[in-house]
């Protein structure tokens, strides 16, 4: 099932993509809060999608906005250096744990939206990524149960400003910028998918220039590594959403840097996920 958090004429409204035609219920908060039903758990995603599908308004996805599919997550945990070849154009091992770091809620933007340019920096570089977004909760779980966890995934754009990400070994600020973190614009559930979303096609297009194209099959910690990894050091709760690294290719590593500004389109496209597609904006 594919959902969306969107907007029509001011009202919010959950969509789903029936793969006939996009149809959409709006204005019942207990039906669009995509947070709140993957916190209740059990089958309330799905039902939800049921119900739009069953009774939703056929609508034009040009008459959408698109909003994050998630605004409440517990934790946003980003991976670094999780792609050989990207760790390797940065001049950085290969990391035998993974490299983890934290985003906020409020350096989200969904599909559409401008990617905002601050004024303090021109190194606004671009990262395609996958998203695993965590349906149950839990400590110390097993790799041959973490998948069980996992209810859906969706595509990230991890906007980063490089030189401040680069000030100091902690990378929080450069990657938290406010409206950096593009997201969406479909939350695709599981089943939907191989399993742990692998073996499928990632690739940003600056401009449609493909600067990175890769296959999700390349991570070094794939969402099982993950999901074990991290929950053997805090529990991990119902809604957080892991955002999964990404390949070579990034702005900062080309001779000479290629960084995004004003006016310029980013995409990044996953098989079967999804096309997440953001203007540039300085602000």
């Amino acid at each position: 099932m594919r959902l969306a958090k969107v907007t029509k004429n001011g009202a919010v409204g959950l969509a789903v993509d029936t793969g006939a035609g996009v149809k959409a219920l709006f204005g019942d908060a207990a039906l669009y809060d995509l947070d709140a039903l993957i916190a209740s758990g059990g089958s309330a995603l799905t039902d939800a999608g049921v119900k739009v599908s069953a009774e939703g308004e056929e609508v034009q996805v040009e008459d959408l906005i698109f909003l994050p599919p998630l605004v409440k997550a517990p934790k946003i945990l980003c991976l670094g250096l999780n792609y050989k070849d990207h760790a390797a154009e940065g001049g950085f091992t290969v990391p035998e744990f993974p490299t983890v770091f934290g985003r906020f809620n409020s350096s989200l933007i969904g599909h559409g939206a401008p990617i905002i340019k601050p004024p303090c920096s021109d190194q606004l570089d671009y990262e395609a990524e996958m998203v695993a977004v965590v349906g149950k909760g839990g400590k110390d779980i097993s790799k041959d149960d973490a998948l069980s966890h996992i209810v859906a995934y969706s595509v990230f754009n991890d906007g980063s400003i490089r030189d401040y990400q680069l000030k100091t070994p902690q990378w929080t600020v450069g990657k938290n910028f406010d409206d950096t973190g593009a997201f969406g614009p479909w939350l695709v559930t599981a089943d939907e998918l191989p399993a742990g979303g692998a073996g499928l096609k990632i690739e940003t297009r600056l401009n449609g220039q493909v600067v990175q194209s890769a296959n999700t099959s390349d991570m070094v910690f794939d969402v099982v590594d993950t999901v074990a990894l991290l929950s053997t050091c805090f529990t991990l709760e119902a809604g957080d959403v892991l955002v999964m690294g990404t390949p070579s290719g990034i702005g900062l590593a080309r001779k000479p840097p290629l960084f995004m500004k004003d006016g310029d389109v980013c995409e990044v496209e996953i098989e079967k996920i999804g096309l997440l597609v953001n203007p540039i904006k300085a602000a």
